[in-house]
């Protein structure tokens, strides 16, 4: 499956979620390895919901860059 990730630069490094994923977060020192983080995060994190039986979100997140006018 594919989860939507967001990734946001904090003043100490990079931080990074899935909305559909609740609770889940990865920090890191740099892009690369809170990339890295996060996957082994979502791997554990599903491999849990898996072995306790409870159901597995569907990916329901999506993501739209909207240009806005700098004037407004």
């Amino acid at each position: 499956m594919r989860y939507l990730v967001i990734y946001e630069k904090s003043p100490t490094g990079w931080n990074a979620y899935s909305p559909d994923l609740p609770g889940l977060t990865a920090e890191g020192n740099t892009l690369d390895e809170v990339k890295e983080l996060i996957r082994k995060a979502m791997e554990l994190y599903l491999d849990g919901m898996r072995r306790q039986g409870d159901p597995i979100p569907k990916p329901s997140a999506t993501t739209e860059y909207i240009k806005v006018d700098r004037h407004a």
